[in-house]
């Protein structure tokens, strides 16, 4: 009995499931302002949640736009399987993205309007063992703005630095 209590509690460690995988879109907090963040599943394939658990993905490129009354994710770079066989899946399909009908409606009535787009910001593996993506309703940052940035986080850095001494 006490052995079943021990696998029930460390079940999602001996898996693999803890969610440690956390991939980032680093360029996004530098090219977009970020208005509203969603999170969403996403419609894989076999081989592709095997290669994402093994942290390979990409999405650094990616964008989100609307097909057929869907939410799909654009030119995301999954590797294929390493132990795949022909049954492997293409790099850089479209995937479509699981969103409720109202989360949905309410993101395609903005990204509509000028100067909007939908950007992926992180994936990551949920506790239950899903893939998740947040993406958010973003805007472009003008050139001056990007300068602002650069400036901010350097005056944050001599700070830090100032202070530890």
């Amino acid at each position: 009995m006490q052995a079943r209590l021990i696998y029930s509690s460390t079940c999602a460690e001996i898996m693999g499931l803890a969610s440690d995988i956390n991939i980032k879109n680093k360029k996004a907090y530098f090219e977009f302002h970020i208005l509203d963040t969603y999170v969403a599943g996403i419609r894989l394939l076999g081989t592709e949640i095997k290669s994402i658990r093994e942290g390979k993905a990409n999405i650094n490129d990616a964008f989100c736009s609307f097909f057929d009354d869907g939410l799909y994710i654009r030119n995301m770079h999954i590797a294929e399987y390493s132990h795949g066989s022909f049954y492997n899946h293409e790099a850089k399909r479209d995937r479509q993205l699981l969103l409720t009908k109202k989360e949905l409606k309410k993101l395609k009535i903005k990204s509509e309007e000028r100067g909007f787009t939908i950007i992926p910001l992180r994936m990551f593996i949920s506790n239950r063992g899903f893939a998740k993506i947040e993406i958010a309703l973003a805007q472009g940052k003008k050139d001056f703005d990007k300068r602002e940035t650069i400036k901010e986080r350097d005056t944050k850095r001599e700070l830090e630095r100032v202070l530890k001494r």
